[in-house]
C-alpha cells in the first residue's frame, strides 16, 4: 500500500488497560524466527518453508502438532525458544514506536500486560536483549491450552489487570490476523500493525484500527481511571471500506 494511503486524521479513543502481543507488534525476529523453525524442521524431519507458511503468530507447540504430535512436548519447546535470545539477539530490533509506547505506559502507571505465543524464557529473553520495558504481567503460551486465535490468552490478559468485565475497555495491539481475531473474540478493541503482514490481509480481520507501526500511537493524556490514545496516520476509512 502507498504511504498516501496511511493518512487518516488522528482519532483519539479512551481505554482501561492496554494489552500487546510480542513478535511483530513489539520486536520483529523474523530471522531468528526462521532459524528457530528451521532447527526444528531438521530435528522433526520436516521442510522448513512449510513450517513458516503457518507458524507465525502460533505457539511452536502447536506447530510442532500440526506436524509431528509425538514430538510436541513443551520441554523441548522452551528450551529451544530459551536459547533464540542468546544466539540471535543481535538479529532482532525493535518495531518502531515501540519503547516510547511502552515507556509513556509505564511513566503513567497504565495497566499494560503481554500476551504472546512466547514462552517465558523467549520473551524475557528478548526483551532484556533490546532494553525494552517489563510488564508486571505475562501471558505466555504455557498459560493456556489453546493458541490464538483462541481467546484464551487474551481473556488471561484482561483478568491478569482486573479489566475482565465488559464495561472497562482494553485495547489489543497486533500484527497478525490470528491474534486481532483473538481480541476481538475476547470483547477487546483492536489495532492492527502493519508489520509481518500486509495491509489487506490485516484488512480482512477487521480490527478497530490500522496503522503502520507503533510510532502512530501515543499516549495524550489521562481521564479517571483511563489513557487517552491517540491513533496518528492511520489507514484511510475509504480503504477500511473497500
Amino acid at each position: 500500500m502507498a504511504a498516501s494511503e496511511f493518512s487518516a486524521p488522528p482519532a483519539r479513543a479512551s481505554f482501561h488497560g492496554l494489552l500487546f502481543d510480542m513478535d511483530g507488534t513489539i520486536i520483529d525476529s523474523t530471522s531468528a524466527v526462521i532459524k528457530h523453525y528451521q532447527i526444528i524442521g531438521e530435528q522433526i524431519g520436516v521442510d522448513a518453508d512449510a513450517i513458516l507458511e503457518v507458524a507465525h503468530g502460533r505457539r511452536t507447540i502447536d506447530v510442532i502438532r500440526m506436524f509431528k504430535p509425538d514430538r510436541a512436548n513443551w520441554e523441548y519447546v522452551k528450551s529451544l525458544e530459551a536459547d533464540l535470545p542468546k544466539k540471535y539477539g543481535s538479529e532482532a530490533h525493535e518495531i518502531p514506536g515501540a519503547k516510547d509506547l511502552l515507556n509513556q505506559a509505564m511513566t503513567r502507571s497504565v495497566p499494560w500486560a503481554i500476551v504472546t505465543s512466547g514462552t517465558t524464557g523467549l520473551v524475557t529473553g528478548w526483551l532484556k536483549v533490546l532494553g525494552l520495558p517489563v510488564p508486571k504481567h505475562l501471558v505466555v503460551a504455557e498459560d493456556v491450552e489453546q493458541g490464538k486465535p483462541d481467546p484464551a490468552g487474551y481473556i488471561k490478559g484482561r483478568k491478569s489487570l482486573g479489566l475482565e468485565t465488559e464495561d472497562k475497555n482494553v485495547l489489543v495491539f497486533e500484527d497478525s490476523p490470528a491474534g486481532i481475531m483473538a481480541g476481538k473474540a475476547a470483547g477487546c478493541k483492536v489495532v492492527g500493525v502493519v508489520t509481518s503482514h500486509n495491509a489487506e490481509q490485516i484488512k480482512l480481520a477487521e480490527p478497530d484500527w490500522i496503522v503502520k507501526d507503533l510510532s502512530s500511537v501515543v499516549i495524550v493524556g489521562m481521564e479517571d481511571d483511563t489513557v487517552v490514545l491517540e491513533f496518528r496516520d492511520g489507514l484511510v476509512k475509504a480503504e477500511l471500506a473497500s
